[in-house]
C-alpha cells in the first residue's frame, strides 16, 4: 500500500484544520456527550480561578446554554465517565480495556517506575482486596468510607506521601477494577468498574493503539507523527492520517484527510489554559506562532499575563490573553487586563469584549472592567 501524496500546507491551512477539528467555528456543536467524544477527551483540573477547566471547555464550544450541571449529570448517568484525569464518552473505555489488563505494561517498554506500582499494589494485595470487598458489597462510596489497611505506605517526597487509599484508587483505575460512579456534592464516588463500563467486546491491545491514534487525529486535526510521551493523553499519531509539511515549520506531521478542502468560519472564544487546542504547546508556538505559559505556579511579581489567563481565539489566530478573576463572594467577574498581541482593530475588540460578556452572564456575574 503506497503512502498518500504529501499536503502542503500554510500556517493559515493548519491553523484552520486545528481550529475546525477542535469544534471551534462559528457553527457551534449542541449535544455534550458527541462534543466530549470529538474532542477525545476534556481534561480535568480542580483549579477554579475562574471556572473548573473542563467547564470552561464545554462553554467555549457549546455556549451559554451549557450548564456545570449537565457535566455531572452526564458522569452520574454513566453518560461520560472520569477515567485518567479527563473527562471522556463512556464507550471510548472500551479503547483502554486491553491495556487495562495488561497492566503495567501499557506501552512496549515497561518503566522502573511502573513496575514499583505493581509492587506496591501486590504488597498491600489485602488492602486491595479489603477496597473492592466493600465496593462490590456498598458501593458507590466516597473515598472517605474505603479501608486504609495497606502494609507498606505509599512513600513520596512531594504531597502523595501516605495518601494510601488515594495512590490505591488511581492505580485500580489503571488495573481496570474500578471507576469513578458520580459525585455526591464535593465527593467524587468510586465503585467497581464492571458496573460503570459499558460492556463492550475486547478489543486486542495493537488495534486499540490504532484506533485511539486515529481518534486523536481526528480531534485534532494535524498533528506530529513522533512526539515525546506526554502523561495526560500522547501528542504523536504514528502513521494514521496523511502526510503533510506545513510552510516554515519543521518536522514531519499527519492530517485528517476529513478536514481538507472544508469551508471555515470562525469566531471569538477564550480557552482554557488546558484545553486541547493548546495542548501540544511545540504545536502552538510553531503553527500558531503563539507564546503562552500557564504563570499560576510563578510569583505574582513574575506574571506577565496574570495567574490564570485565558488564551483568545479570533478566527483561527491565537491573538492575546484575558487575565480575569471571578469573585463569587462579591459577584463579580473581574478583568485585570486584555493582553494584545498585536493592536487589536475595531472589530476585534468588539468581538472579544462582547465574549467576555458573555462570559460574565454564563457566570451569573457582574463585569467588573480595570478603569
Amino acid at each position: 500500500m503506497h503512502e498518500p501524496q504529501m499536503h502542503e500546507l500554510s500556517r493559515a491551512d493548519a491553523r484552520r484544520i486545528a481550529v475546525r477539528a477542535q469544534l471551534l467555528t462559528e457553527e457551534r456543536p449542541t449535544d455534550l456527550v458527541e462534543t466530549v467524544r470529538r474532542l477525545s477527551l476534556v481534561q480535568l483540573d480542580p483549579t477554579s480561578a475562574i471556572a473548573p477547566s473542563a467547564d470552561l471547555v464545554l462553554w467555549s464550544r457549546l455556549g451559554s446554554d451549557y450548564s456545570p450541571q449537565h457535566r455531572l449529570d452526564a458522569v452520574n448517568e454513566l453518560r461520560l465517565v472520569e477515567f485518567r484525569g479527563s473527562l471522556r464518552a463512556a464507550d471510548d473505555i472500551a479503547l483502554y480495556r486491553a491495556e487495562m489488563a495488561e497492566w503495567p505494561r501499557t506501552s512496549d517498554e515497561v518503566r522502573e517506575w511502573q513496575l514499583e506500582q505493581a509492587e506496591w499494589v501486590e504488597d498491600n494485595g489485602e488492602c486491595r482486596l479489603d477496597i473492592l470487598e466493600r465496593l462490590r458489597a456498598d458501593g458507590p462510596l466516597p473515598q472517605k468510607e474505603l479501608p486504609d489497611t495497606c502494609v507498606r505506605p505509599w512513600a513520596s517526597s512531594g504531597w502523595n506521601n501516605n495518601r494510601n487509599v488515594t495512590m490505591m484508587l488511581g492505580l485500580l483505575v489503571q488495573r481496570g477494577e474500578v471507576a469513578v460512579a458520580g459525585h455526591r456534592g464535593r465527593d467524587k464516588l468510586w465503585d467497581l468498574a464492571e458496573r460503570i463500563y459499558p460492556d463492550d467486546p475486547g478489543i486486542p491491545l495493537a488495534e486499540t493503539r490504532r484506533l485511539r491514534a486515529e481518534q486523536r487525529l481526528s480531534s485534532l486535526g494535524i498533528a506530529r507523527a513522533h512526539a515525546p510521551a506526554h502523561p495526560v493523553e500522547q501528542l504523536h499519531v504514528g502513521e494514521v492520517g496523511e502526510p503533510a509539511v506545513v510552510e516554515g515549520v519543521r518536522g514531519g506531521w499527519r492530517i485528517d484527510p476529513a478536514q481538507l478542502g472544508q469551508p471555515f468560519s470562525g469566531r471569538v472564544a477564550l480557552l482554557s489554559p488546558f484545553d486541547r487546542l493548546l495542548h501540544d504547546r511545540k504545536r502552538m508556538a510553531e503553527i500558531f506562532e503563539f507564546d503562552y505559559l500557564l504563570e499560576m505556579y510563578k510569583p505574582a511579581e513574575k506574571r506577565r499575563w496574570g495567574y490564570y489567563a485565558l488564551p483568545i481565539l479570533y478566527g483561527d489566530r491565537l491573538v492575546g490573553k484575558l487575565d480575569a478573576k471571578a469573585d463569587r463572594k462579591g459577584g463579580v467577574l473581574r478583568v485585570a487586563a486584555v493582553h494584545q498581541d498585536e493592536p487589536f482593530g475595531t472589530a476585534m475588540t468588539d468581538a472579544v469584549d462582547h465574549e467576555i460578556e458573555n462570559l460574565a452572564r454564563w457566570l451569573d456575574l457582574e463585569l467588573e472592567l480595570p478603569n
